[in-house]
């Protein structure tokens, strides 16, 4: 096996090598998504050959899927530091460091990826999140749709159901409504979930209907909570001084495709991958329950609206004057600009 493995990476060097040839800059970008998904080919391989066919071939993208650059929760920090060049990640795996654009995810502020793209972005080219990303290049920023609760044993339809169960979070905000609600909130980056959960480590997780699809764990939840409990909130970046070091007609490709432009085509990508997580459920016979309005739901607005305002208190505490201020403009966003 390991021989096989070792071939298998010699041959996908030498396949980049054998392409990056040809071209004035390689980039190397590493995501967490297993190369034979959607969010891979659909999003992140069409962006790469978008930029190469923008540049004229002078510039390449090597893609490293499944977290083969660089782990999950630190390739915010590896193109920083330059492990490499340009990821795709969840400003969520790098606790402390985004809490202004974490504010997307608070329930209710987005009920789709379309929209929560719009919004995030919007956010971001309006200078309303400060210097979170003063240390990268932002390429475009972008979301999941809702995400709801999923457990493999335990039915839920009500908070007090949590009680207890120790459920996989993969942020801040997540973790403290978790926690309120009597769970025991549980972090890890999504491709650790399906052999946490089959080993019986958590008893179930929160996680977009496109995650479940994508990472296989429909295969082990036997029940669902529709209900918009928190919406992932991601970036595509680039290493600042790689951004800097190419020539102005390669930073002309790379910025023909940054921004809104490609912050909703990942919308859209997202959007279709969740709808096809949920009828994955469906067909398999799984217990669907859903909360259509849950910021009204006499059971479930208080936790949720307490969570929302815990997270604001916070980041109010650790000196960000402006959380609530950005909170009031991302609904401004949802009800304007970015409404369905």
């Amino acid at each position: 096996m390991k021989h096989a493995i070792s071939c298998c990476l010699l041959g996908l060097g030498l396949t980049a090598a054998a392409s990056a040839a040809y071209a004035d800059t390689t980039l190397r970008l590493g995501h967490l998504w297993p190369a034979q998904s959607a969010v891979n080919q659909d999003l992140i391989e069409a962006w790469a050959k978008q930029v190469k066919e923008d540049s004229d071939g002078a510039l390449e993208v090597e893609i490293y899927p499944s977290q083969t650059l660089s782990k999950a929760n630190s390739a915010y920090e590896g193109v920083v530091n330059g492990v490499a060049d340009i990821t795709v990640t969840l400003q969520g795996y790098t606790a402390g460091r985004f809490p202004l654009s974490e504010i997307v995810q608070l329930p209710g502020v987005s009920a789709s990826a379309p929209q929560g793209a719009c919004i995030l972005q919007s956010l971001y080219e309006d200078d309303e999140l400060g210097d979170e990303y003063a240390d990268s290049h932002p390429l475009f920023l972008f979301t999941t749709g809702p995400a709801p609760l999923h457990t493999r044993d335990t039915e839920v339809q009500t908070p007090e159901d949590l009680e207890g169960l120790r459920i996989r979070t993969p942020s801040e905000v997540s973790s403290d409504m978790l926690e309120s609600m009597g769970a025991d909130p549980v972090g890890m980056p999504a491709p650790d979930i399906y052999t946490s959960m089959q080993r019986g480590v958590i008893d179930g997780l929160s996680l977009p209907w496109e995650a479940m699809k994508v990472f296989q764990v429909n295969e082990l939840a036997s029940y669902h909570l529709d209900i918009p409990y928190y919406t992932g909130a991601l970036m595509a970046v680039m290493n600042r001084d790689a951004y800097e070091a190419l020539s102005p007609e390669a930073r002309k490709a790379i910025d023909a495709n940054s921004g809104m432009r490609w912050a909703e085509k990942a919308g859209e990508v997202f959007y279709g991958l969740d709808t096809q997580g949920k009828e994955q459920a469906r067909e398999q016979g799984d217990t669907i329950h859903s909360v259509e309005d849950p910021l009204n739901d006499p059971q479930w607005s208080g936790p949720l609206k307490r969570g929302t305002e815990r997270y604001l208190e916070r980041l109010e505490e650790r000196g960000i004057d402006d959380a609530q201020a950005v909170y009031e403009k991302a609904l401004s966003l949802r009800d304007g600009k970015c409404a369905l």
